[in-house]
């Protein structure tokens, strides 16, 4: 130790960090790009961050460690990096709760209507061969560049950089160049005949998950597809979380910012060489996303969006040169970012409006994209209303006991006959569950007696049998109810995998944000629940659940099962739509014009319709 400071090691990563003091493990490793998983922002609230002292002394646990650690953990050295503030020289090891590999990510986009694949593409993106007859300086031209010009039949706007690779892009095209274009703007001088290469990149950028479509914007095909969890999740697996990081200093914002762009280009240069295409042959790029994520990946300050009156820096659709947001693509490919709704309505919703056409819905339409936040838009004869529930991590694994993501090992899918049964993704031992697996488990606990409507657990039911399901009832080490899913020796890391009383809270608080929307958005409306005639999932979420399960604990209206729908990545659809035709791009600058947004914050009776919303059903839906 030297002036206040401490040295901290940290397994596998150097050098050596040097923290202030009363500054906490989790501060310290963020602002030196080490990654920490803090799904709920650094404050307390799950057990992502923790880590294991292997050297020096444990500060005595705070309220949070003895909220998220067992007291067995406690003992081993176990802290949450968030809490956990050294007193001298020490080393930790990193203590990931799983490993995750192989995540489900839906990437699939289904088709808007039957006529979606019917359209010829019209990108805007354009390209001429010339060959050098076409190009011979005339004799009434004084240069290179206007004999170009001239030979293309357009009018051209270009920049420097570009003017000045004209000498040597007309030195090697000895039999012809390929001049692109956006419109008027000239993007390339190439040699040779390209004219049949024009590609673009479709993103659609989640708080979790981030996937890309490599387009041939000449036939309109998608050739490649890739998907990732979205890196900036170490700061927070939540918006607000994000924003919160960001708050606290421009060099936060520019860390958010960085990641995404460096992300973008690795899913980039990976598409690429899936369809062995040149990244450089990329010439437009669409991108939708929520606001925060469209904020910061344009590397602007998205602070406002956190606090009312929730107001977007931009709204409305923005386009630049990739280049200047950071891609690594064709230097003069064209960005296009779709408009924002609101705050937290943003672009993604708007994708999702103009692939499923729910504006030119005739009958009472609603469509809920679900993730950490659940976007919920309403169609009926008064137009369109759209709003954002603050659903949190819980349905996505985050601060839940032994929650994960969907990933290999994931319990993705639960039932209960005498006693339980699991399935997991990749049908491999147990590591945790994620949430369609939550969804299930709760709803056959409610079926079973063990949870009440009031989603209080029960762990001694005086009418429950002596079977092995009341077997795996107990009071845990924080003396709450818990009810064990997996045997220790059963699951992939040796250890009880279980359902607290606390997980189930979270559950209701997600669930009853969803629910909560769908029923103020109706309320604005002057329309009814039960008048709702159809009911869309968007999202790689909504695409696993099990309906009745879904039904039962009333993450959304108990509708019949024909009137509720899955409809795939509706935002990457939307992004791709834009992509591959400027008349759909406009299209949806004009959309998003058309949407009232509902700010469930200052909507009258809304606390009271999330609080009826957190209730249990006391029976099964009958409904078919």
């Amino acid at each position: 130790m030297a002036g206040g400071k401490f040295s901290l090691e940290i397994t596998d990563q150097a050098p050596d960090l040097s923290l202030e003091r009363g500054e906490s493990i989790l501060q310290a490793a963020q602002q030196n790009d080490i990654e920490i998983n803090a799904t709920c922002g650094g404050r307390g609230r799950c057990r992502s961050c923790r880590i294991k002292m292997i050297k020096g002394n444990p500060p005595e646990p705070t309220i949070a460690d003895r909220s998220q650690l067992s007291e067995e953990e406690i003992q081993e050295g176990f802290r949450l990096a968030c809490q956990c503030h050294i007193k001298g020289d020490a080393a930790i090891v990193i203590s990931p709760p799983l490993n995750e590999t192989s995540f489900q990510i839906l990437v699939d986009t289904g088709d808007s209507d039957e006529d979606a694949d019917r359209h010829e593409p019209d990108s805007g993106v354009s390209k001429c061969f010339l060959t050098p007859k076409r190009t011979q300086i005339a004799a009434d031209k004084s240069s290179e560049l206007e004999a170009l010009i001239a030979g293309s039949d357009s009018e051209t706007r270009l920049s420097l950089d570009l003017l000045r690779q004209v000498p040597k892009a007309l030195y090697n095209g000895k039999d012809g160049v390929t001049v692109t274009r956006f419109g008027d703007q000239l993007m390339s001088i190439e040699p040779g005949d390209t004219s049949g290469q024009i590609f673009g990149l479709a993103f659609d950028i989640g708080t979790t998950t981030v996937v890309g479509y490599l387009v041939d914007l000449v036939t309109g095909e998608i050739l490649a597809s890739i998907s990732g969890l979205n890196p900036q999740s170490v700061f927070g697996g939540d918006l607000i979380s994000r924003i919160a990081f960001g708050a606290e200093s421009p060099a936060n914002v520019r860390k958010l910012h960085s990641r995404i762009v460096t992300f973008l280009n690795d899913l980039s240069k990976a598409v690429c060489a899936k369809a062995d295409i040149k990244p450089d042959l990329v010439y437009k790029v669409t991108i939708v996303g929520n606001t925060c994520m469209h904020h910061l990946f344009l590397g602007i300050d998205p602070t406002s969006v956190g606090h009312a009156p929730y107001a977007p820096v931009i709204r409305g659709a923005y386009s630049c040169s990739a280049r200047e947001a950071g891609l690594r693509l064709n230097s003069e490919a064209r960005l296009f970012m779709l408009p924002l709704v609101a705050g937290f309505v943003g672009a993604d919703t708007v994708g999702v409006i103009l692939s499923t056409k729910i504006d030119r819905a005739e009958e009472i339409s609603v469509i809920a994209d679900i993730g950490t936040n659940a976007e919920v838009v309403l169609k009926c004869s008064l137009g369109l209303f759209a709003c954002s529930s603050p659903a949190g991590p819980a349905l996505e694994g985050g601060q839940i006991h032994d929650g994960m993501r969907a990933a290999f090992g994931a319990i993705d899918r639960v039932s209960v006959n005498g006693d339980v049964v699991v399935h997991t993704i990749g049908e491999v031992p147990a590591l945790g569950i994620c949430g369609s697996g939550l969804i299930d488990t709760v709803a056959s606990l409610v079926d079973a007696g063990i949870v009440a409507p009031s989603g209080r657990m029960n762990p001694d039911p005086k009418n429950l049998p002596d079977t092995p399901l009341k077997a795996r009832l107990r009071v845990g080490e924080s003396g709450q109810p818990e009810f064990v899913l997996v045997w220790a020796k059963d699951s992939a890391n040796q250890a009880d995998i279980v359902l607290t009383q606390g997980d189930i809270r979270q559950f209701q608080l997600a669930k009853a944000a969803i629910l909560g929307g769908v029923v103020a958005l109706a309320n604005r409306a002057g329309v009814a629940v039960e008048d709702i005639s159809r009911f869309s999932l968007a999202g790689g979420f909504g695409n696993y659940l099990d309906i009745r399960n879904a039904r039962r604990v009333g993450l959304f209206p108990d509708l019949a099962t024909n009137q509720i729908h899955y409809i795939s990545n509706a935002a990457g659809l939307g992004a791709l739509m834009a992509l591959t035709r400027e008349s759909e791009r406009e299209r949806a600058e004009q959309l998003a014009d058309t949407v009232t947004h509902i700010s469930l914050a200052g909507f009258a009776d809304f606390q009271k319709m999330y609080l009826n919303a957190m209730a249990f059903s006391k029976s099964a839906s009958e409904k078919p």
